[in-house]
């Protein structure tokens, strides 16, 4: 009897780290690796040199146009649920590593009201007060805003009218094998966001286009529905499939096994984090330790399933070299927790100090981009 294809989850907190190697074969995700060595401008990204962004569906798409010099965009949202931690903060800075790779690329970052009332019950009301310090960190970051399109899912009518014209084209069934079993507001949700993905292709939006979308890598049942839907009306729309490329998920830093979570309040590091709370979640996570220091020394740590190393790898030290080093020392025995830790808070706290200031410089910004009406 043939196994079942897994479901993935993109609403779940659970998430198994050796599963990254499975999406290749079971979902047809294919390796950044072989378009590092042809594009050597991906190496400008610390993710993708680094393999934390470690697959890609048409990536070569988006690498064509940036070739050619012709239009393309790249789009994501956030959920606004709470202010922006380090998870959003990769998303981020992957949007804004696209846009700068060309004049001619555009940004469409969505608020995605509606699925954070489906998801997780937030009223419009309040989901609008958070998007506000939302934005103010993308534009922290570096986005563009003179080349980006900011809106939120519940005032975008093309956004809400696609997702109605894409629910006659889908059925409860195929939902259910892409998601499970989920409430039909999650369903909904999952339409609308295939509609977020697809309106720069719009002809408002001087499309169709290429489109890039940077996810997680539980996020894909999201791109694969998108995929099925922009071949299924590509005669109506001319859609052209969406590209995309997936990053690891950082640990837990309380447990190390679950995936960094709001509903988990020490397990994340929040980028408007009192730097005291910084503090205090950094010297008291979960790490690839040994139980004692005898033990470090004698047979070494385990880096590769360590919160604290992924700090470094993914956010908080530019200089590769660095971060090979603490790895190295790490599962050499040659580096403590302890030390690693504090090490850590000083990159850190400096980083988180530095974002805070240019977040609140931005505030008024951000107020006054989704405070605009819609074109």
């Amino acid at each position: 009897m043939a196994e079942k294809t897994p479901v993935i989850d993109p609403w779940a907190t659970k998430w198994k780290f050796e599963d990254y190697a499975r999406l290749f074969k079971l979902f047809g995700i294919e390796p950044i690796e072989p378009l590092l060595k042809k594009y050597p401008v991906l190496k400008t990204s610390r993710y993708m040199r680094r393999g934390v962004v470690f697959g890609h569906r048409d990536l070569k798409k988006i690498l064509d146009a940036v070739h050619k010099g012709k239009p393309f965009a790249v789009m994501s949202g956030i959920k606004p649920t709470g202010e922006f931690h380090l998870g959003s903060k990769m998303t981020a800075e992957e949007i804004v590593f696209f846009q700068h790779l060309s004049p001619k690329a555009t940004a469409s970052y969505c608020i995605a009201d509606v699925e954070a009332y489906a998801d997780n019950g937030i009223p419009f009301s309040e989901s609008a007060r958070i998007a506000v310090g939302n934005v103010a960190d993308m534009l922290a970051l570096g986005l563009d805003p003179k080349r980006t399109y900011i809106y939120k899912q519940s005032e975008e009518i093309r956004v809400m009218n696609l997702s109605f014209i894409f629910s006659r084209g889908v059925t409860h069934s195929t939902l259910k094998a892409i998601y499970g079993e989920k409430s039909f507001g999650h369903y909904l949700s999952a339409l609308v966001q295939a509609g977020d993905i697809l309106l720069p292709q719009l002809k408002d939006f001087n499309g169709p286009k290429p489109v890039v979308v940077p996810v997680g890598a539980d996020q894909d049942p999201h791109i694969r529905l998108t995929r099925d839907l922009a071949q299924k009306y590509q005669d109506q729309f001319r859609f052209v499939a969406p590209s995309a490329t997936y990053h690891k998920l950082m640990r837990s830093l309380s447990t190390g096994k679950d995936k960094m979570s709001k509903k988990d309040p020490m397990g994340y590091l929040l980028l408007s984090d009192d730097l005291s709370l910084v503090r205090k979640k950094i010297l008291n996570a979960f790490t690839g330790g040994r139980e004692t220091e005898e033990l470090q020394r004698k047979l070494g740590g385990e880096a590769y399933k360590c919160p604290v190393y992924d700090l470094y790898l993914f956010h908080f030290s530019e200089n590769d070299k660095k971060v090979e080093n603490v790895y190295e020392e790490c599962i050499h025995g040659k580096r403590l927790c302890g030390e690693c830790k504090m090490e850590l808070l000083d990159y850190a706290i400096k980083s988180l100090r530095e974002h805070q200031r240019k977040r609140e410089s931005v505030m008024d910004l951000a107020e006054e981009i989704l405070a605009r009406k819609k074109k």
